[in-house]
Protein backbone atom coordinates (compact mmCIF):
# COMPACT_ATOMS: atom_id res chain seq x y z
CA UNK A 1 0.00 0.00 0.00
CA UNK A 2 3.07 2.67 0.95
CA UNK A 3 4.05 2.33 -2.74
CA UNK A 4 0.28 3.09 -4.33
CA UNK A 5 0.28 5.53 -1.96
CA UNK A 6 3.34 7.50 -2.84
CA UNK A 7 1.86 7.28 -6.89
CA UNK A 8 -0.91 9.38 -5.19
CA UNK A 9 1.27 11.78 -3.96
CA UNK A 10 3.24 12.00 -6.99
CA UNK A 11 -0.02 12.36 -9.27
CA UNK A 12 -1.20 14.96 -6.78
CA UNK A 13 1.16 17.49 -6.73
CA UNK A 14 4.58 18.37 -5.65
CA UNK A 15 2.91 19.44 -1.51
CA UNK A 16 -0.02 17.46 -2.05
CA UNK A 17 -3.03 18.22 0.32
CA UNK A 18 -2.77 15.33 2.88
CA UNK A 19 -6.47 15.91 3.67
CA UNK A 20 -6.94 14.96 0.09
CA UNK A 21 -4.97 11.74 0.27
CA UNK A 22 -6.42 10.59 3.52
CA UNK A 23 -9.33 11.16 2.05
CA UNK A 24 -8.97 8.64 -0.63
CA UNK A 25 -7.34 5.73 1.23
CA UNK A 26 -10.31 6.31 4.04
CA UNK A 27 -12.93 5.80 1.20
CA UNK A 28 -11.22 3.36 -0.71
CA UNK A 29 -9.15 1.39 2.24
CA UNK A 30 -8.18 -1.81 0.02
CA UNK A 31 -6.29 -2.00 -2.96
CA UNK A 32 -9.14 -4.33 -4.97
CA UNK A 33 -11.09 -1.26 -4.42
CA UNK A 34 -8.32 1.36 -5.26
CA UNK A 35 -7.89 -0.50 -8.25
CA UNK A 36 -11.31 -0.44 -9.40
CA UNK A 37 -12.07 3.38 -8.72
CA UNK A 38 -13.56 5.44 -11.60
CA UNK A 39 -13.24 8.92 -11.94
CA UNK A 40 -16.91 10.02 -10.61
CA UNK A 41 -16.35 8.37 -7.46
CA UNK A 42 -12.83 10.55 -6.77
CA UNK A 43 -14.64 13.76 -8.10
CA UNK A 44 -16.78 13.66 -5.25
CA UNK A 45 -13.90 14.05 -3.16
CA UNK A 46 -13.47 17.45 -2.40
CA UNK A 47 -10.17 18.57 -3.73
CA UNK A 48 -10.19 16.26 -6.56
CA UNK A 49 -11.29 17.53 -10.12
CA UNK A 50 -11.23 16.02 -13.33
CA UNK A 51 -7.68 16.25 -14.28
CA UNK A 52 -6.66 15.17 -10.68
CA UNK A 53 -8.93 12.55 -11.18
CA UNK A 54 -7.32 10.94 -14.53
CA UNK A 55 -4.18 11.66 -12.89
CA UNK A 56 -4.86 9.35 -10.00
CA UNK A 57 -6.53 6.48 -12.40
CA UNK A 58 -2.75 7.04 -14.40
CA UNK A 59 -0.88 6.44 -11.37
CA UNK A 60 -3.13 3.36 -10.55
CA UNK A 61 -2.72 1.44 -14.29
CA UNK A 62 1.17 2.28 -14.01
CA UNK A 63 0.72 0.64 -10.21
CA UNK A 64 -1.01 -2.40 -11.99
CA UNK A 65 1.41 -2.59 -14.87
CA UNK A 66 4.06 -2.65 -12.42
CA UNK A 67 3.24 -5.36 -10.36
CA UNK A 68 2.45 -7.60 -13.62
CA UNK A 69 4.44 -10.24 -14.83
CA UNK A 70 6.79 -9.47 -17.53
CA UNK A 71 6.82 -11.08 -20.68
CA UNK A 72 10.85 -10.56 -22.06
CA UNK A 73 11.07 -14.05 -22.56
CA UNK A 74 8.78 -17.11 -23.38
CA UNK A 75 7.05 -18.11 -20.35
CA UNK A 76 6.59 -22.44 -19.51
CA UNK A 77 4.07 -23.61 -17.94
CA UNK A 78 5.00 -26.57 -16.28
CA UNK A 79 2.43 -26.36 -13.12
CA UNK A 80 -0.41 -25.09 -12.09
CA UNK A 81 1.62 -22.69 -10.16
CA UNK A 82 3.14 -21.45 -13.37
CA UNK A 83 -0.24 -20.69 -14.42
CA UNK A 84 -1.60 -18.67 -11.38
CA UNK A 85 1.88 -16.94 -11.45
CA UNK A 86 1.05 -15.10 -14.73
CA UNK A 87 -2.34 -14.92 -14.22
CA UNK A 88 -2.96 -13.59 -10.18
CA UNK A 89 -1.39 -10.13 -11.27
CA UNK A 90 -3.69 -9.28 -13.42
CA UNK A 91 -6.95 -10.78 -12.01
CA UNK A 92 -6.69 -10.08 -8.65
CA UNK A 93 -7.95 -7.09 -8.11
CA UNK A 94 -11.11 -7.67 -10.59
CA UNK A 95 -14.66 -7.50 -9.24
CA UNK A 96 -16.58 -8.94 -11.86
CA UNK A 97 -15.75 -12.08 -12.66
CA UNK A 98 -13.44 -12.65 -15.82
CA UNK A 99 -12.72 -15.50 -18.17
CA UNK A 100 -8.83 -15.39 -19.22
CA UNK A 101 -6.93 -17.83 -21.85
CA UNK A 102 -3.72 -18.88 -21.63
CA UNK A 103 -2.26 -19.68 -24.99
CA UNK A 104 0.58 -22.60 -25.54
CA UNK A 105 2.43 -23.70 -27.97
CA UNK A 106 3.75 -27.55 -28.37
CA UNK A 107 6.74 -27.16 -26.30
CA UNK A 108 4.33 -25.57 -23.39
CA UNK A 109 5.75 -21.58 -24.16
CA UNK A 110 2.92 -19.35 -23.35
CA UNK A 111 2.28 -17.01 -26.69
CA UNK A 112 1.56 -13.88 -26.54
CA UNK A 113 -0.54 -12.10 -23.22
CA UNK A 114 -3.92 -13.61 -21.62
CA UNK A 115 -6.75 -13.35 -23.39
CA UNK A 116 -9.81 -12.03 -21.64
CA UNK A 117 -12.75 -14.16 -23.33
CA UNK A 118 -15.92 -12.90 -21.74
CA UNK A 119 -16.70 -10.36 -19.02
CA UNK A 120 -19.23 -11.60 -16.23
CA UNK A 121 -21.58 -10.24 -13.45
CA UNK A 122 -20.66 -9.98 -9.89
CA UNK A 123 -20.91 -13.43 -9.95
CA UNK A 124 -20.85 -15.27 -13.10
CA UNK A 125 -18.88 -15.31 -16.49
CA UNK A 126 -20.88 -16.68 -19.21
CA UNK A 127 -18.26 -18.23 -21.95
CA UNK A 128 -19.06 -20.44 -24.53
CA UNK A 129 -16.43 -22.95 -25.75
CA UNK A 130 -16.66 -21.99 -28.98
CA UNK A 131 -15.48 -18.89 -28.28
CA UNK A 132 -12.79 -20.24 -26.58
CA UNK A 133 -11.64 -22.52 -29.16
CA UNK A 134 -12.11 -20.05 -31.95
CA UNK A 135 -9.32 -18.08 -30.25
CA UNK A 136 -6.93 -20.74 -29.25
CA UNK A 137 -7.42 -21.88 -32.76
CA UNK A 138 -6.35 -18.23 -34.22
CA UNK A 139 -3.41 -18.64 -32.21
CA UNK A 140 -2.52 -21.68 -33.58
CA UNK A 141 -2.06 -22.69 -30.36
CA UNK A 142 -1.76 -26.57 -29.08
CA UNK A 143 -2.72 -26.36 -25.95
CA UNK A 144 -4.91 -23.92 -23.39
CA UNK A 145 -4.75 -23.41 -19.80
CA UNK A 146 -8.36 -21.47 -19.02
CA UNK A 147 -9.10 -19.29 -15.59
CA UNK A 148 -11.54 -17.18 -14.06
CA UNK A 149 -11.35 -15.59 -11.00
CA UNK A 150 -13.76 -15.20 -8.00
CA UNK A 151 -14.42 -11.32 -6.88
CA UNK A 152 -15.39 -13.67 -3.30
CA UNK A 153 -11.98 -14.36 -3.31
CA UNK A 154 -13.28 -17.88 -2.34
CA UNK A 155 -11.70 -19.98 -5.15
CA UNK A 156 -13.77 -23.34 -4.39
CA UNK A 157 -15.15 -24.13 -7.62
CA UNK A 158 -18.40 -24.68 -8.25
CA UNK A 159 -20.62 -27.12 -9.78
CA UNK A 160 -21.24 -24.83 -13.22
CA UNK A 161 -17.34 -24.63 -13.08
CA UNK A 162 -16.73 -27.79 -13.04
CA UNK A 163 -19.45 -28.97 -15.98
CA UNK A 164 -18.11 -25.90 -18.13
CA UNK A 165 -14.81 -27.53 -17.85
CA UNK A 166 -16.45 -30.77 -19.06
CA UNK A 167 -17.78 -28.90 -21.80
CA UNK A 168 -14.33 -27.57 -22.61
CA UNK A 169 -12.60 -30.44 -22.52
CA UNK A 170 -14.88 -32.12 -24.51
CA UNK A 171 -14.55 -29.68 -26.98
CA UNK A 172 -10.85 -29.80 -27.11
CA UNK A 173 -10.79 -33.53 -27.64
CA UNK A 174 -13.03 -32.79 -31.04
CA UNK A 175 -10.52 -29.86 -32.45
CA UNK A 176 -7.02 -31.47 -31.18
CA UNK A 177 -6.16 -28.52 -28.56
CA UNK A 178 -5.91 -29.93 -25.11
CA UNK A 179 -7.30 -28.15 -22.02
CA UNK A 180 -4.38 -28.40 -19.57
CA UNK A 181 -6.00 -27.09 -17.01
CA UNK A 182 -8.41 -24.90 -15.06
CA UNK A 183 -7.92 -21.95 -12.95
CA UNK A 184 -9.60 -20.21 -10.14
CA UNK A 185 -8.37 -17.53 -8.93
CA UNK A 186 -9.49 -16.04 -5.59
CA UNK A 187 -7.04 -12.62 -4.98
CA UNK A 188 -3.84 -14.19 -4.37
CA UNK A 189 -4.68 -17.63 -4.05
CA UNK A 190 -5.75 -19.98 -6.42
CA UNK A 191 -6.95 -23.64 -7.29
CA UNK A 192 -6.49 -25.93 -10.05
CA UNK A 193 -9.02 -28.36 -10.95
CA UNK A 194 -6.42 -30.60 -12.76
CA UNK A 195 -4.61 -30.90 -8.98
CA UNK A 196 -8.23 -31.41 -7.43
CA UNK A 197 -8.77 -34.10 -10.00
CA UNK A 198 -12.26 -31.99 -11.88
CA UNK A 199 -10.58 -32.45 -15.14
CA UNK A 200 -13.10 -34.90 -16.51
CA UNK A 201 -15.16 -34.42 -19.53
Amino acid sequence: MSSIKTLFTEALAEKPDSYVVDQIFARFPSLTDLMNVTEQELTAIKGIGRVKARQIIAALQLARRLNAPVYSHPHVIRSPKDAADLLIPEMRYLQQEHFVVLFLNTKNHVIGRPETISKGSLNAAIVHPREVFRAAIKRSAASIVVSHNHPSGDCTPSQEDIQLTARLVEAGDVTGIEVLDHIIVGGDQFISLRERGLMTS
